[in-house]
């Protein structure tokens, strides 16, 4: 049941983490602000309107979106919040979790290079090499605690993290809360890797690939990202914050402060740093994946 819930309140409260994100750099920057619930108000707006195609897009930017937003909901099934577990769960379901990410943003990748826009070909370019650099860091961080805990299921690891591991394993799960922070940022298009505001040309990376999407298309593309905020971040506070009382209700309203205290921080991230530079963007996440792999050393040890 605690499951059902938790897989539920993913799907309703997704969104939300991006209202207090855009709030919370609104507050520091001493404005007032969106409201809370805008992404929301947008995604209904974008679902009343129609779409409009190209002539010269082929069934594969329409799929784009769809396939996108589904690999997500499939994936939601399979994280667990904290102690509550997934409401699907088997060994190995961790590369079931990073392949459905994969899928996600393969078609995606291919619904801007349908269009045949130069533009929407230099942002899918650079989509596929960073994220080629922050998988590794992802799959290996998961190894890790895969190695650490003695399972293989994202359940069964999660519910291992409690105050104990963290007392015998300090270090190499302090380095996987890191690089999944790093990992976090970047396959969420959020600074210092990208900026989902930002309209230079010279920069741009994932916004670049959807600007030919517009209605129910672009209404699912910014829902499919919301649930991948989630997805990542449940992760990440699954890590970091090691309640596991036995209570799923308690375990699972820790997670959920765990969740909106990192939707506040990565707020704070983006008001106190600037986007980095292109080139050096491939460094950080090399960095993200020698801190996974030194987790998987230490964990080896």
């Amino acid at each position: 049941m605690a499951a059902v819930i938790h897989t539920v309140l993913a799907l309703l409260g997704a969104p939300l983490l991006l209202g207090i994100i855009n709030r919370t750099k609104a507050l520091i920057a001493g404005r007032t602000g969106q409201p809370l619930l805008q992404p929301y108000f947008d995604m209904v707006k974008l679902l009343r309107k129609a779409a409009v195609y190209s002539r010269t897009t082929t069934w594969l930017f329409r799929a784009g979106p769809i396939v996108g937003l589904a690999a997500m909901l499939v994936a939601i099934t399979l994280v667990p919040l904290g102690g509550v577990a997934a409401v699907v769960a088997f060994p190995g379901d961790l590369l079931l979790f990073a392949y459905l990410l994969g899928l996600a943003r393969y078609f995606t990748v291919l619904a801007a290079l349908d269009t045949g826009s130069s533009f929407e070909g230099m942002g899918a370019s650079r989509e596929l090499t960073f994220s080629a650099l922050a998988e590794p860091a992802l799959l290996l961080g998961l190894a890790a605690l895969a190695h650490q805990s003695g399972r293989l299921s994202l359940s069964a690891m999660y519910a291992t993290v409690a105050p104990l591991a963290w007392a015998q394993a300090a270090a190499p799960l302090a380095l996987l809360a890191a690089a999944l922070l790093v990992v976090f940022l970047a396959e969420n298009a959020r600074i210092p890797v990208d900026d989902p505001t930002t309209h230079l040309e010279l920069t741009m990376i994932h916004e670049v690939m959807v600007l030919d999407h517009g209605g129910p298309d672009l209404a699912f593309i910014l829902y499919g990202g919301a649930l991948k905020l989630w997805l990542l971040g449940a992760l990440l506070v699954g890590l970091v914050v090691p309640v596991r009382s036995g209570s799923p209700w308690l375990d699972g309203a820790a997670a959920l402060g765990g969740m909106l205290a990192l939707a506040v921080l990565t707020g704070i991230i983006e008001s106190s740093m600037a986007r980095l530079r292109l080139v050096r963007v491939p460094q950080l996440l090399l960095g993200a994946g020698v801190l996974s792999t030194l987790a998987l050393v230490l964990s080896w040890r």
